[in-house]
């Protein structure tokens, strides 16, 4: 039987090396969790929401990091516990706290708000249900320990099978591009991977841009993660655009609604996605792309090579 709701939660992902760094000491402290959740700092915990409202629930999320000034800067350690109430070891976090709860208090609402059993507290958990008599011995060993992180993407994950946590989807902190005025304004909304919208929209196309799905893919783990554009107009999905790298390279694929096709939504989503990609400093200066070569060479992108194209691409623009 398919279940009519999702269990989703939203958090901050850590990136490597920083989360190598974490999910080692939450190997050292024997993490029942470990390999199924990354390593997170949680701004809502794990709720259910029915299948009809998963597409207002990415909406909030992408209005939550909107509404973000940029990037987090925050501090995690020493370790502590929350020990009697509960065995947990966590990092304490501390930095840009005020930046953090009003992100946390953007996204902590329906169709994501639940009711809580303990009041929010911002950590980053090392071991949870662990033996009390560890608990101790493991703070006073790792008193020392304190990093810096710099959160710039707020995340949706989902449980699947096994409990394991996989992300969704996920947005840019920062207000997004505005491309035009008044109703067929276009907004570009920044990410690491393609939401459930946006893959809709890509294999619609034919086109699944595999590296590009954000935390714990091949591309993550690469020097540049995937850099995701997606236009909306009055809230609606009308393009999509993603670059993504492997060991052969980098890629480009640019897709847009059948409707808004010729309106220069294709255009836009890719000038966006170069800038990003030069920011970032991608030193590629050829991608295989994904659809009509003549796209991308009439809107002066990046050098494109010559890709057989699959027999249901659609035209990009």
């Amino acid at each position: 039987m398919v279940s009519s709701r999702t269990r989703v939660g939203v958090a901050l992902v850590l990136d490597p090396p920083l989360s190598d760094q974490v999910d080692g000491l939450r190997l050292a402290l024997g993490d029942p969790s470990l390999g199924r959740i990354p390593a997170h700092l949680t701004l809502v915990p794990p709720v259910n929401v029915r299948a009809g409202e998963l597409s207002t629930a990415l909406a909030q999320l992408r209005a939550a990091a909107a509404a973000a000034m940029g990037p987090i800067r925050l501090t995690l350690g020493s370790p502590a516990s929350f020990l009697p109430a509960n065995p947990v070891v966590f990092l304490a976090v501390g930095g840009e706290i005020d930046s953090l709860r009003l992100l946390r208090d953007a996204v902590f609402v329906p169709p994501l708000e639940r009711k809580l059993s303990w009041p929010w507290v911002p950590h980053v958990t090392l071991a949870d249900g662990i033996d009390e008599e560890r608990i101790r011995p493991a703070l006073a060993a790792l008193d020392h320990f304190e990093v810096v992180m710099e959160a710039d993407r707020i995340v949706m994950l989902e449980e699947g099978r096994g409990r394991v946590w996989k992300p969704i989807a996920d947005a840019a902190l920062g207000r997004p591009g505005v491309v035009g005025t008044g109703g067929l304004a276009l907004e570009i909304t920044r990410s690491r991977m393609a939401d459930p919208e946006a893959l809709r929209m890509f294999e619609a196309a034919g086109c699944t841009p595999t590296s590009a799905d954000g935390v714990g893919s091949v591309g993550a783990r690469s020097p540049f993660f995937p850099i995701v554009m997606s236009g909306r107009r009055e809230g609606e999905l009308a393009g999509v655009a993603a670059a993504w790298t492997d060991a052969c390279g980098g890629y480009v694929a640019v897709y847009v609604e059948p409707g808004g096709r010729r309106q220069g939504i294709g255009s836009h989503l890719l000038s966006h996605l170069e800038a990003a990609a030069r920011i970032v400093g991608w030193p590629y200066a050829t991608l295989q792309a994904e659809g009509p070569e003549a796209f991308y060479r009439s809107r002066g992108a990046w050098s494109i090579a010559t890709r057989t194209p699959r027999p249901s691409t659609a035209p990009a623009s």
